[in-house]
């Protein structure tokens, strides 16, 4: 069996739900289709998403981009549930 904690001896940190200005990070094609894609994800699954608080990077080339939400986190099911769904489009690249 492997020991939960780190490398550096100490425990990985525990999440309290919930979670105020929880980050999530997603990376995907690069455009609005996509984009609108992670927006209705986010907020079915994160009711009352500001959506003022959304930032979006390009990458170099423009072919992708990530986009920051801040959520509250309510539980380990929501993020699950969120995960999933955003990984189910091929435009996907990660989820953070």
């Amino acid at each position: 069996m492997t020991d939960p904690k780190t490398h550096s001896g100490q425990e990985p940190p525990k999440i309290e739900f919930p979670c105020e200005d929880y980050p999530v990070k997603v990376m995907g094609e690069a455009g609005a289709e996509y984009h609108e894609f992670a927006v209705e994800i986010m907020e079915r699954h994160a009711p009352g998403l500001d959506r003022t608080r959304i930032t979006v990077r390009d990458s170099r080339n423009g072919t992708f981009q990530s986009i920051t939400f801040f959520i509250t986190a309510t539980g380990i099911d929501q993020l699950q549930a969120l995960h999933e769904e955003l990984k189910s489009s091929s435009k996907t690249k990660m989820v953070l």
